[in-house]
């Protein structure tokens, strides 16, 4: 083993060791079966300081970067996709937090502050109706003259609802219509006027318990307010480090997915015996090409993922070339997932589609990939423009 591959298996011991990761496999069928949180897992991830992953060591926490992170959370994915995408969201902001403040901003100093002390962040950016997604907002931001605004408006997919204690979210404030901006802050979840939707009833990553917060004048405070940013595709700092974090952590977790499925296709093999050949099916031509197929989609991805994520942390400059990397490894992670684990589940036979079945739930996880921005269509101009438009 090399240095950097120690480094990592000693990090993976301390933060997800062998006993949490069986007692997390072992839940994740029961919480999918109910439709419920994830709480013990949760509960268990906290105790073993993972949602401090990000947190600078003189703030109390590792300190890891993007590269550890991504790893760390594919593994977790492999026992549990939906476990592993609920703590994504959580995830996203303390490493943006952590970004800002490598490259000199401190905006967001004090989410990692909070996050040492305990406090869990939620994702409240996805809107019904906006394929601007962080460019623009149907939630209003109306200024309360302090600094400080109140917003109203409904964001959807808000994973962790049983448990956030703070909201990361954005709107838009119109009070003067030649210079609207989109605000971006935090509210915390003691406020009046929030309120969590009770439904939640999906095909796939059902623990997530993603469920819509709705928002009626609720107050986001001067001090918890970071960015108000003009209307549109404006860059910012900020945006770029949202896009970073939730794309390549998203990817992190659907690879970690394909990865458990690829497991699962060699035990179906292998369990599976031909009368008419009286090899089992682990020998068979066809079958072995078909697993051969998905491990080379599958093998494509997790070194695209560390070379992504270890210039990230090493701050390199890919200018106009990072939306690009941020967006692809997702397109190629969530398309790579639902492929494999269809291939998986040729293997493995009618038994899979028995709704008990590991890779039935496998199946139904990676089809939300997906439902994460960006997709295929959003993102073609982007692509389109990097090659056509010179």
């Amino acid at each position: 083993m090399t240095d950097r591959e120690i480094r990592f298996a000693e990090i993976q011991a301390e933060f997800l060791p062998d006993d949490l990761l069986e007692r997390i496999r072992g839940r994740a069928a029961a919480y999918d079966r109910e439709n419920r949180f994830f709480q013990e897992d949760f509960d268990e991830l906290v105790e073993h300081g993972y949602l401090k992953l990000f947190v600078p060591k003189d703030m109390g926490g590792p300190g890891l970067g993007m590269n550890e992170v991504s790893r760390l959370q594919q593994v977790l994915a492999k026992a549990a996709p939906a476990t592993a995408l609920g703590i994504n969201m959580h995830l996203v902001w303390t490493g943006v937090a952590r970004a800002l403040l490598e490259r000199g901003d401190d905006s967001h100093r004090f989410v990692l502050e909070e996050t040492a002390a305990g406090e869990v962040f939620a994702f409240g950016v996805s809107e019904p109706g906006n394929d601007l997604v962080l460019y623009g907002s149907t939630t209003a931001a109306v200024p309360t003259g302090d600094g400080g605004y109140r917003f109203t408006g409904k964001k959807i997919f808000t994973s962790l609802s049983p448990v956030w204690t703070r909201l990361g979210a954005h709107g838009l404030d119109e009070i003067d219509p030649e210079d609207k901006r989109i605000v971006y802050g935090f509210i915390e979840r003691g406020e009046d006027g929030i309120a969590v939707s009770e439904h939640w009833d999906p095909m796939g990553m059902r623990a997530t318990q993603s469920r819509s917060t709705t928002l009626t004048d609720v107050p986001m405070r001067a001090d918890r307010v970071t960015r108000r940013i003009p209307d549109g595709m404006t860059p910012d700092s900020l945006t770029f480090a949202i896009n970073a974090h939730f794309q390549l952590l998203i990817a992190s977790v659907y690879t970690g997915l394909a990865a458990r499925a690829l497991e699962l296709a060699g035990e179906a093999l292998h369990k599976r015996a031909s009368r008419k050949n009286e090899v089992t099916y682990a020998e068979l031509p066809e079958f072995r090409d078909r697993v051969a197929d998905a491990a080379i989609l599958y093998e494509s991805v997790p070194p695209q993922l560390d070379s992504y994520t270890r210039d990230f942390d090493d701050l390199v400059d890919h200018g106009a070339g990072w939306p690009r990397r941020f967006v692809g490894a997702k397109l190629r992670a969530t398309e790579m997932a639902r492929r494999v684990v269809e291939d998986a589940f040729r293997c493995a036979g009618g038994a899979a589609f028995d709704n008990s079945s590991e890779l039935n739930r496998l199946y139904r996880d990676a089809l939300a990939g997906m439902f994460h921005p960006s997709g295929w269509d959003g993102a073609r101009p982007l692509f389109a423009g990097a090659y056509l438009d010179q």
